[in-house]
C-alpha cells in the first residue's frame, strides 16, 4: 500500500468516525458519555446533554474538514490542519487524566486517537514533500 492510499484510507476513516462519534453525542448524549472516560458529567435542567451536544457538533466540524478537504484534494491543508487537530484528543486525554477519569480510557481511546491524528498528518505532508 502507498503512503498516498495509506494516509487516504486513515484521513476516511478517521472522518467517518468523527462524524459517527458526534451524531452519537447529539443523538444519544448520556449513553455515548460513557465511552468519554470523564468519571461525572453536568447534572440537571438539560446542561449535561448540552454540553455533550457542544462535543457532538466539535467532532461533526471536524469531520467536515477533514473530508471536504480531502474531497477538495488539499492534501497539504489537510496534513497541516489534521496536525493541529491533534491537540484536541491530547487535550482531552489530559482532562480526563486529571478529573481522575479511567488511564485505559485516556490513553488507549484519546491518547491512541491523538497518535492516529499525528500519524495520518505525517503521512499526508510526507507523501506532499515527496512529490507522491
Amino acid at each position: 500500500m502507498t503512503i498516498k492510499r495509506l494516509a487516504t484510507v486513515l484521513a476516511v476513516l478517521g472522518g467517518l468516525f468523527l462524524l459517527y462519534a458526534g451524531t452519537s453525542f447529539l443523538l444519544a448524549p448520556q449513553a455515548t458519555a460513557e465511552g468519554f472516560g470523564l468519571p461525572t458529567w453536568p447534572q440537571g435542567q438539560g446542561e449535561g446533554e448540552a454540553f455533550l451536544q457542544v462535543k457532538g457538533v466539535r467532532d461533526i466540524g471536524f469531520a467536515g474538514v477533514i473530508l471536504v478537504l480531502l474531497l477538495a484534494g488539499q492534501r497539504k491543508a489537510l496534513g497541516l490542519a489534521m496536525a493541529a487537530m491533534a491537540v484536541v484528543p491530547v487535550g482531552d486525554m489530559l482532562i480526563v487524566l486529571s478529573e481522575g477519569g479511567p488511564a485505559a480510557t485516556a490513553y488507549g481511546v484519546h491518547g491512541l486517537a491523538a497518535a492516529v491524528v499525528v500519524v495520518t498528518a505525517g503521512l499526508l505532508l510526507r507523501e506532499r514533500s515527496a512529490g507522491a
